[in-house]
């Protein structure tokens, strides 16, 4: 038997499936936990996510010796500097650090919006990776000269196995220094950014979706010698695989983070910044919204109200749409989508009379109506959305998320069959290189975009009752704006 391994490593963990190479059955699974962090500075030792692996393989290694090929999707954004001997430098600033805040302003003020998001589809905000290495020149200049590798988080894992300093293209556009534009690294948004443009030679190589960057070099892990390594990709590139997402359907993940995506066929640009248009694993385009705040807002709603996330999502159950009239503002740890660094939450409308379970489920409408102005966001950038809405990440598994997002959602609400969305897709990546085929159409085979779909009340009353949510919630966030807090 033929199998493909997939590998996801995200904020909080690393998870690997094994899956059919022909059927793209699930064989096995495991996972590693990472350590922990807490924005605005978000950093985590590289070789934490290697340690991670291992766990994550434990469980499959009877199943090992039958891998022909291995694709990692990594967490976007984060930057991991290496010496000459492959070793970290310093820790790896995440995605959701926001200390470069102040080098992504000055970014923007410099170039200006407009030409950020011509050059490389995206303008800068302080979870791109430009942002970040600028601020590791401006304030730890002594590493510049030692740098030997700058890559992101699944490009470590990917020399860590093969010897080579590689990434993929949907990976590269979310660093700001690439542009799924041209296919090209852009020096002068180095230079713009106030980094050496001589740093370039260090960036990993840009590998098409279909190339082979070689052999498992290192056997620490027990994997067979002779698997071939795909490229791999970001997170959300691997998500888009699998589920089997199409043009015209938009997925939304609820993880830590939150994202909603959307495969296009042609590149985006948009000057507000609101969209960042990245390319796909496929040789498309994957334009993309996240925001800093999901699952890290009910958890901690949980924790406030002394309760557990499972009790938290029963409690939010008890309560009508709307939660009577109360709403929370999500920015708990700043936010990238508005691009507010300095925000905080809010809880607006509580009288004596708000029960628990109101806002138990204004935690809920809060992360979901966030998203959900990121999918508007998308359609005003031209995307296509007359698809479904494909529900994904750890948030998909709680009742409370699946009725809050099929209730305010204005499209059919799927949730896939797939649990794990980003392993699912790297399997597809793994086998699509392997087999030199197209990866959608790998998905299509493997039958990814399947799932159940979720009762979406479209009678005139519940179209009437989600504007209303969300007309309260847009009110929220520009009061929200209005408050400006310095010193964090």
């Amino acid at each position: 038997m033929s199998l493909v391994l997939g590998i996801d490593s995200s904020t909080q963990s690393t998870k690997a499936e094994l899956r059919h190479l022909e059927s793209g059955a699930l064989i096995a699974s495991g996972h590693g936990r990472h350590p922990s962090t807490s924005p605005p500075r978000s950093e985590q030792d590289p070789r934490t996510w290697w340690e991670a692996l291992r766990a994550a393989l434990a469980p499959l290694a009877t199943h090992l010796a039958e891998v022909s090929a291995i694709s990692v999707a990594g967490q976007q954004h984060g930057l991991v500097l290496l010496d000459h001997a492959g070793e970290p430098l310093r820790p790896a600033k995440l995605w959701n650090d926001t200390e470069s805040s102040t080098q992504a302003s000055a970014m923007v003020a410099k170039l200006g919006a407009e030409a950020w998001a011509a050059a490389c589809g995206s303008v800068p905000v302080a979870s791109f990776t430009i942002t970040k290495l600028a601020w590791v020149v401006e304030h730890e200049p002594d590493l510049v000269d030692q740098i030997a590798h700058v890559m992101l988080p699944h490009d470590y894992l990917t020399f860590r196995l093969t010897g080579r300093s590689v990434t993929d293209r949907g990976d590269a556009s979310g660093t700001g220094w690439w542009s799924p534009l041209t296919d090209a690294y852009r020096p002068e948004l180095l230079e713009a950014a106030g980094v050496p443009a001589w740093l370039i030679d260090r960036f990993p190589t840009v590998l098409p979706p279909l190339d082979t960057v070689g052999e498992v070099a290192d056997n620490d892990l027990g994997l067979p010698c002779a698997a071939i390594v795909a490229p791999g990709t970001g997170d959300n590139m691997a998500g888009a695989l699998g589920i089997g997402l199409g043009i015209g359907d938009v997925a939304m993940s609820i993880g830590t983070s939150g994202t909603a995506y959307a495969l296009s066929s042609f590149p985006t640009t948009d000057a507000t910044g609101a969209v960042a248009g990245f390319a796909d694993a496929s040789g498309r385009y994957l334009p993309l919204v996240a925001t800093l705040n999901a699952t890290k807002v009910t958890d901690w709603t949980a924790w406030m109200l002394g309760l557990t996330a499972p009790e938290l999502a029963d409690l939010a159950l008890e309560a009508e749409q709307g939660a009577d009239g109360v709403v929370m503002v999500p920015y708990l740890d700043g936010e990238r989508t508005p691009n507010r660094p300095d925000a905080t939450g809010q809880l607006v409308g509580l009288r004596t009379t708000t029960s628990r379970a109101a806002m138990a489920r204004a935690a809920h409408e809060g992360v979901v109506c966030g998203l959900l102005d990121g999918i508007d966001a998308l359609g005003v950038a031209g995307v296509e959305l007359d698809g479904r809405l494909f529900l994904i990440g750890g948030g998909a598994r709680s009742v409370a998320f699946r009725t809050v997002v099929a209730g305010l959602a204005d499209q059919q609400v799927v949730v896939p069959d797939a649990d794990e969305a980003v392993a699912a897709g790297a399997c597809v990546q793994a086998a699509s290189v392997l087999g030199q085929l197209d990866a959608i159409e790998v998905s299509r085979n493997w039958r990814l975009g399947s799932g159940t779909e979720l009762d979406h009340p479209a009678t005139e009353s519940a179209i009437r009752q989600r504007s209303e949510v969300r007309s309260r919630y847009a009110a929220a966030t520009t009061e929200a704006a209005k408050v400006s807090l310095t010193g964090r």
